[in-house]
């Protein structure tokens, strides 16, 4: 169950392809061993109400949040956080040279106690586990 979860300011529409962004962050996490492909889940969440640092509406932000259900590696969340982190820093790198933009990123646990979950998509994919 990992969840990718790109929360951003609206303004970044314009200038940065979202979806392609979600498509980069998918492809990198489906080629991790550490995460099954049939569970990840990427996504972006438009922010329309912000207000950034000095309030010049030029700013902009993408926070991630990576949402894993607990039981992996310290080891293998540092790289995978460090990894996923450089796929969506070099993908707005050329925005980030030309206007202000805040990127965070941060990998925490679910307790599976606290979260449970059903699906039939592994049903459904032949060549995923």
């Amino acid at each position: 169950m990992p969840h990718l979860i790109l929360d951003y300011s609206a303004n970044l529409e314009e200038v940065i392809d979202m979806s392609a962004l979600c498509e980069a962050l998918r492809k990198s996490m489906t080629q991790m061993p550490v995460f099954p492909a049939a569970g990840v889940r990427v996504r972006a969440i438009p922010a329309l109400h912000y207000s950034i640092a000095d309030g010049n509406p030029a700013h902009g932000y993408i926070d991630i949040s990576l949402r894993l259900r607990a039981g992996r590696a310290q080891s293998d969340k540092e790289a995978a956080t460090e990894a996923l982190f450089a796929v969506a820093r070099d993908f707005i790198a050329p925005v980030m040279a030309k206007q202000p933009i805040a990127l965070s990123f941060e990998t925490r646990d679910i307790d599976p106690a606290l979260s449970p979950i059903t699906g039939t998509i592994r049903d459904h994919l032949k060549d995923m586990t």
